[in-house]
């Protein structure tokens, strides 16, 4: 049970590999099935910080305005023994051991997808973090809510953020992080409206509050993280985050959360609050959470992976044996369907399979009835053919019949034939063609036997 959550992320690894993001596919999807932890909140609220302290590395980009302009889904892997090292979905293969060229290739990777604009992109960043300092956790990094769209975004961006913030956390199996920063009123959090609008009763949301060190002087977060003013099914939780200047110095992450511990521990307001506050609690908390909820949708995700298998299989069956990838294996396969198509053309038009009867029906019976009703002895009979060779004779007496007499009677018979002999043609290429057809059908399911 120790493994769950690094289980639950190589599932998500191979969901990804093979295409499988959630969205709405003819084929079945695992992904939604997959419990993690989306991270929702305002800009600038200390969503980034938070993060951050949880993995206890400097990685995403920071600035002003919409900076997470993508999805980010952030995979972090307990392992053991010294060495810390990440590694991005797109770039497979390729590990980065400096976190600073991981914070520049998710700028450069959201550029790739959304230009060097503010615009936003849907396609989420697949980030895979391996370290002994963390647990094992999933988390989504979500772009920040607002209320404005700033120069250089279209008007729409407000409730474009907004639906793709929906669209994760809407989900049953998403567990929802709401960061509101303490020196805000909380009626005003964008985090805790939108998480409130999927999750009215708070069964599956966490209240992180930030900036608490930020507070007004004679102003304290204690009613927020007892749970008086907004109360979720699990108690809030206090985090004090690097400031400004300590990350422009390039704080340590381990003296961060010293201090933070400190200060919990220092300020009488929070001292009984202590020991479930900050950052490394978070992480504890949400790991332990996320596992129990994965335990409870195990029965679930293995009838759905049955299901999957299943439908997969069938649907692989249906496109038929693995085509071979040389030249050479190709060939031989087109030939040998080539030579499947035409034996069984040939049995359809020889008789061994039906079909073939329906040209000779139309030879042997609808032609010759329809040649019947044409009345040839009009066209034969003795004064119309008298007729046609005095014409054909002219001025000139003739001494034996005319050839040109001769033609135009047979000409005058076949503008009469032309008629039926079309239908008849007509009716044997529809034939000819509905065999092919039929042939091909088969070719396939014997291909498919064989």
């Amino acid at each position: 049970m120790e493994n769950l959550i690094s289980l639950v992320n190589r599932l998500q690894r191979a969901c990804t590999a093979l295409g499988d993001h959630g969205e709405e596919s003819a084929l079945p999807t695992l992904w939604d099935s997959l419990p993690a932890i989306a991270v929702v909140g305002g800009q600038s609220s200390g969503k980034s910080s938070v993060l951050e302290s949880v993995v206890g590395k400097d990685f995403l980009p920071r600035g002003s305005g919409i900076v997470t302009r993508r999805p980010l889904v952030l995979q972090l892997n307990r392992i053991d023994g010294p060495g810390e090292y990440a590694e991005f979905m797109h770039l497979k293969k390729k590990r980065f051991t400096d976190f600073a060229l991981v914070r520049k290739e998710i700028a450069d990777e959201t550029d790739r997808a959304t230009g060097r604009t503010k615009q936003i992109s849907t396609v989420p960043i697949y980030l895979s973090i391996y370290s002994p300092n963390v647990v094992n956790l999933t988390l989504i990094d979500l772009p920040g809510l607002t209320k404005v769209a700033v120069e250089g975004q279209p008007d729409s961006i407000v409730h474009d953020i907004e639906n793709m913030v929906s669209s994760f956390i809407e989900k049953p199996n998403c567990i929802i992080l709401a960061i509101s920063p303490a020196n805000q009123d909380l009626a005003t959090s964008d985090a805790i409206k939108i998480s409130r609008e999927v999750d009215p009763k708070g069964e599956r949301t966490f209240g992180v509050l930030t900036k608490i060190d930020l507070m007004d002087k004679g102003t304290d977060a204690v009613d927020i993280l007892e749970g008086r003013s907004y109360r979720l099914q699990y108690p809030w939780i206090g985090v004090v985050n690097r400031s400004q200047q300590d990350i422009n110095k390039n704080v340590d992450m381990i003296a961060a959360r010293i201090r933070e511990r400190e200060y919990f521990a220092s300020t009488p307001e929070y001292k009984h609050l202590a020991h479930r506050m900050g950052s490394e609690h978070l992480a504890k908390m949400l790991s332990k959470h996320l596992e129990s909820v994965i335990k409870s949708r195990i029965p679930g995700i293995q009838s759905l992976i049955t299901k999957a298998t299943a439908e997969l299989e069938t649907e692989l069956c249906h496109l038929g044996k693995p085509i071979a990838a040389d030249s050479g294996g190709k060939l031989y396969t087109i030939m040998e369907i080539c030579r499947m198509f035409d034996s069984i053309y040939k049995e359809h038009l020889d008789g061994a399979r039906s079909g073939g009867e329906k040209i000779y029906y139309v030879f042997d019976n609808q032609f010759p009835v329809a040649l019947k009703r044409l009345q040839f002895e009009k066209h034969l009979a003795m004064e119309n053919v008298k007729k046609l060779i005095t014409q054909a004779d002219g001025y000139q007496p003739h001494l034996i019949a005319p050839e040109q007499g001769y033609r135009r009677l047979i000409e005058s018979c076949l503008v009469s034939i032309k008629g039926p002999a079309e239908a008849a043609v007509d009716a044997v290429h529809g034939i000819l063609k509905e065999l092919v057809h039929r042939a091909i059908k088969e070719t396939h399911v014997c291909f498919l036997l064989s």
